[in-house]
């Protein structure tokens, strides 16, 4: 026999037993869009919360707030200013230890939910400002809010409220997170700021933060340097968003304590032992502008851009649009039950991605 052709079936027969040798691995199936519904076409889903005592989903929309009961996806409530909410534009939504729903809305201050009773914040309750996106809180029931106008520290059990605006990097507060330290971080229009106890530190993106501008886009008209002109979120420039690393519109702190920034026209950023990481179109993410950032039961993490929904678990990104089932491409909320659960707020309406049960 041909000692060539010896080789080659040898060759072929360590394949053979080195594959029958390896456990056959099953690849889990990627979350779909399986369920959605419409709060109507020009009705904008700003945020989204999970109230796990009530087993509930509350929505943030431009027209009033919703409960949906995540058992029987059925709506529960709705609710507007007529029923104690300070303004109809729910821009941010939170639910603290003890219960309470708070809803931060544009040009007109918080308000506070619990068991049918309301109750309202204004700049002369002690509120830095009547624009307020986002909410966290530390373990000692210490209560941030995000706000135009710096941040406010609210103590749960006496209610004092203390406005934070000068140790800030910058006054326009949209982002909020709250590390397994107690260390509180604030997404600025100017950068990171971090609070670690009475210690602040600060980054911009000569630090690291934001993405490089690869496409060369204008930038962002909004400076954060203190002006009151409204960022309105739906401005583009010759059809594409502007440029800002130093806007952080969204935050979390994750399971390992790295911090995700997402900015305005620089992608999504990671600080994770003193360093920041990056991460644009250029990587796999859908768009560079990211309004929202969660993280799945299972570790992955979702970031709504302004070019659909995507998913990342450290390796591979994997992106979600209209065709896919999501009612708009902006994504502005989401929203992360126990069971994994995705919860999608765009334009329009709210979408649910699952997991499908692997083929037996």
């Amino acid at each position: 026999m041909n000692p060539r052709r010896i080789l080659i079936l040898a060759g072929a027969m360590l394949v053979a037993l080195s594959a029958c040798g390896k456990p056959e691995q099953t690849v889990a199936p990627l979350p779909r869009v399986d369920a959605s519904f419409n709060v109507g076409d020009n009705t904008y889903v700003r945020s989204l919360a999970i109230d796990p005592a009530t087993d509930s989903l509350w929505v943030g929309t431009s027209v009033g707030a919703l409960e949906i009961d995540l058992k029987t996806e059925l709506m529960l409530n709705t609710f507007t200013r007529k029923d104690g909410l300070a303004n109809e534009y729910v821009f941010g939504i939170g639910v603290d230890s003890e219960g309470f729903k708070w809803f931060g809305t544009n040009a007109g201050g918080a308000s506070r939910y619990k068991d049918g009773d309301w109750q309202v914040f204004f700049p002369m309750h002690g509120l830095a400002d009547y624009w307020i996106y986002a909410f966290a809180e530390q373990r000692d029931k210490i209560y941030w809010i995000g706000t135009w106008a710096g941040a406010n520290r609210v103590d749960l059990e006496t209610m004092q409220i203390k406005t934070v605006k000068d140790e800030l990097i910058n006054e326009w507060v949209y982002g909020l997170a709250v590390d397994s330290q107690n260390r509180v971080w604030f997404g600025t229009e100017g950068g990171v700021s971090m609070l670690d106890g009475e210690t602040w530190t600060h980054w911009t993106h000569e630090d690291g933060l934001g993405g490089e501008n690869l496409r060369g886009l204008p930038a962002s008209a909004n400076t954060g340097l203190g002006t009151r002109n409204r960022h309105d979120l739906t401005v583009t420039v010759g059809g594409d968003a502007s440029y800002n690393p130093n806007y952080v519109f969204s935050m979390i702190a994750d399971n390992n304590d790295a911090i995700w920034a997402g900015t305005w026209g620089a992608g999504v950023s990671r600080l994770a032992n003193g360093d920041w990481t990056s991460f644009t179109t250029k990587d796999g993410l859908a768009g560079n502008v990211v309004y929202s950032i969660a993280q799945g039961a299972d570790g992955a993490y979702w970031f709504g851009t302004n070019n659909g929904l995507s998913r990342y678990d450290g390796s591979t990104w994997t992106n979600y649009g209209v065709p896919d089932g999501l009612l708009g491409t902006d994504v502005y909320a989401i929203a992360v039950t126990s069971d994994n659960q995705i919860w999608v707020g765009t334009r329009s309406g709210v979408a649910r991605l699952t997991a499908p049960a692997p083929e037996a």
